[in-house]
């Protein structure tokens, strides 16, 4: 093949290797926020709470509602307890409210009192039992009658 016709497909190959390289880099999830911010179980049918995630990122298009695949969601705590880690999903503790991947909420039916549902990325945990950190996250209060 002539040395001409080599041109053409190396600078191809090189600009699409930039593009592709660049754009990854530049979209980085930057905050997560929850809707509702507050929730009482009792004002929503069989005391169901559908929170949404919407996240802001590095470039446009921001805010956009966040998926199951994107954001991890989880039950953080007690809302009343002393000084609880912000960002970190309960481990093997007592849950007083499940939440699933579709953001989905509902108090244990024994339970009364406010707790913390999150939504955030999730980074690799080393210790289960003592819960996940959430990168970047999002959190809402979700009130069981």
């Amino acid at each position: 093949m002539p040395r001409t016709a080599l041109f053409p497909i190396t600078f191809l190959l090189i600009t699409a290797a930039v593009v592709v390289t660049s754009c990854g880099s530049s979209h980085q999830l930057k905050t997560v926020s929850i809707t509702p911010a507050t929730a009482d179980a009792k004002n929503f049918a069989n005391g169901q709470v559908p929170f949404t995630a919407a996240g802001t990122f590095s470039n446009s298009p921001s805010p956009v509602t966040l998926t199951s695949q994107q954001v991890t969601w989880c039950y953080g705590g007690l809302a009343a307890a002393g000084t609880p880690t912000a960002g970190r999903c309960a481990g093997n503790i007592a849950q007083f409210a499940t939440v699933d991947q579709n953001g989905m909420a509902q108090c244990v039916p024994s339970f009364h009192g406010t707790v913390y549902i999150l939504a955030g990325t999730e980074p690799v945990s080393m210790m289960p039992d003592g819960g996940t950190q959430l990168k970047v996250y999002g959190s809402a209060q979700l009130t069981c009658p």
